[in-house]
C-alpha cells in the first residue's frame, strides 16, 4: 500500500504551503487523481484520516478526490479515446502507436483554510 507514503508527501506539501501563507488551520485538501495513477482512492482516504489527525494543523481536515479520466491519443490517426476501455490499442485504427494524454495525475488542486 503506497498510499500511506503519498499521504505523507501531501501532508508535507500542505504544511509547507500553510507555513508560507501564515495559515494556522487547514479544513480541506482537494486532490486530482488520475484514473490510471495506480492510487486506490479509498486507501488514500483511509490513510489520510489516520495521518492528518496526528497533525494539529490538519485535525479534522477533509480530503476530497477528483478522478481525472484517462485519455489516450493515437499518433497514427489522431483519435482520442478512453484509456481504460481500450488500453494502448486505438479503437479507430487498431494502432498501438499511442500516448497517454491525461489520467496519471497525482496533484494537490486546492487547500481550503479556515478564516481565523
Amino acid at each position: 500500500m503506497h498510499e500511506l507514503g503519498i499521504v505523507f508527501y501531501i501532508i508535507r506539501d500542505v504544511k509547507q504551503a500553510a507555513r508560507e501563507h501564515g495559515v494556522s488551520r487547514v479544513s480541506g485538501v482537494v486532490m486530482n487523481i488520475g484514473e490510471v495513477s495506480t492510487i486506490v482512492p479509498e486507501y488514500l482516504t483511509d490513510c489520510w484520516r489516520w495521518a492528518a489527525d496526528k497533525e494539529e494543523l490538519l485535525k479534522g481536515c477533509s480530503l476530497k478526490i477528483n478522478t481525472i479520466p484517462a485519455v489516450t491519443r493515437c499518433l497514427a490517426c489522431g483519435g482520442e479515446y478512453g484509456t481504460v476501455a481500450h488500453g494502448r490499442t486505438c479503437p479507430y485504427c487498431q494502432s498501438e502507436d499511442t500516448v497517454l494524454l491525461r489520467g496519471n495525475e497525482v496533484e494537490i488542486k486546492e487547500i481550503e483554510v479556515l478564516n481565523t
